[in-house]
């Protein structure tokens, strides 16, 4: 396998990325202001299709008006059963991430959508995978991507438990080399996100258990330190 994208740099900090589809969008702006001023690192935001996955959430004109507001980077993860056809659109909208679902393409059109996201001018390409799915199927394409994303739930609604079963995942991922970003979403809190921390995730996703919280500042610097041990350990 040829170096991976990012071996050079060596493996990336501990990026807390809360996910946006728990935030209240009837204040949106605000929503994405104060997060940032209580410590989130990445915006996360979720795109489904309705089809992909059995749910329906925003789109690109949506994804544009949060850009205007981020001083973050914006997080897009693609759940949609097409993510070449919409690159330019997001990207144009302002994704700084772009990542979509190794489900959605299978192997003979992964290299193609990365290929195609590049082409669009994203600053960082991911590339996800579904908690049945083996993660020794992205191995032609560790060395073609900035971020992996490892689902600890099933895609498609938030609030689900997490599945600690996709933790040797994470592991692989790192034992082959891939110094790029190791991204886990689904069920991540105070109890959970050390085990991932441990494997060696360094993008950590959380929904309810940042914006369910009445004091948010203290739950994201409470996940940061949580993630500083298990990374020292």
């Amino acid at each position: 396998m040829s170096i991976p994208r990012g071996a050079a740099i060596g493996r990336p900090e501990v990026q807390i990325a809360p996910s946006l589809l728990s935030c209240d969008f009837a204040r949106i702006g605000e929503e994405l202001r104060s997060i940032e001023t209580e410590g989130a690192d990445w915006h996360h935001v979720d795109v489904m299709d309705g089809h992909f996955v059995p749910n329906l959430t925003l789109g690109p004109p949506l994804v544009a008006a949060m850009k205007k507001v981020a001083s973050r980077p914006l997080d897009v993860h693609l759940m949609i059963s097409d993510p070449a056809a919409y690159a330019d659109d997001f990207v144009q909208a302002g994704a700084d991430v772009l990542t979509f679902h190794w489900e959605a393409t299978g192997p003979r059109r992964c290299g193609e959508v990365i290929e195609r996201f590049r082409e669009a001018g994203v600053s960082e390409v991911g590339i996800a995978i579904n908690p049945d799915t083996r993660v020794e199927v992205l191995e032609p394409f560790l060395g073609q991507v900035d971020l992996v994303l490892v689902m600890s739930v099933y895609p498609g609604f938030g609030g689900q438990s997490f599945l600690p079963e996709v933790l040797p995942k994470v592991r692989w991922l790192r034992e082959q080399g891939f110094a790029g970003h190791v991204e886990m979403d689904g069920g991540i809190g105070l109890s959970t996100l050390p085990a991932c921390v441990e494997a060696g995730a360094n993008v950590l996703v959380a929904g309810s258990a940042i914006f369910g919280t009445e004091d948010r500042r203290a739950t994201i610097a409470a996940l940061r330190a949580a993630a500083s041990a298990a990374a020292h350990a």
